[in-house]
């Protein structure tokens, strides 16, 4: 917290640190909305070509997808709502300081 108030100090002298900390938070949740789709993407499409090898198998490739999905989204979801947090906190300091 400390790192954030020298930065929002320094915000106070120059406003492109703050435009930049809020732009870096939007980067960072678009980062990981896209990290997310590529990673859920090539694991559907991996889930696929296992069950065209193998169909007997194709009930226990389903379950291990949509398990390891679920966990990908999981991390998508915690690295958006982390970037909000501080996009929060780079508005709510730079408006009461």
């Amino acid at each position: 917290m400390e790192l954030l108030m020298g930065l929002l100090s320094l915000a106070e002298v120059d406003g492109s640190m703050l435009a930049n900390g809020i732009l870096g938070a939007g980067i960072g949740a678009g980062l990981a909305a896209v990290g997310a789709g590529i990673g859920i993407g090539r694991l559907a499409g991996s889930a696929c070509e296992a069950i065209a090898r193998q169909p007997e198998a194709s009930g226990d490739v389903r379950g291990a997808m949509l398990l390891t999905a679920a966990l990908v989204e999981g991390v998508a979801l915690f690295a958006v709502v982390i970037c909000f947090m501080i996009y929060n906190s780079i508005i709510g300091l730079a408006t009461s300081g």
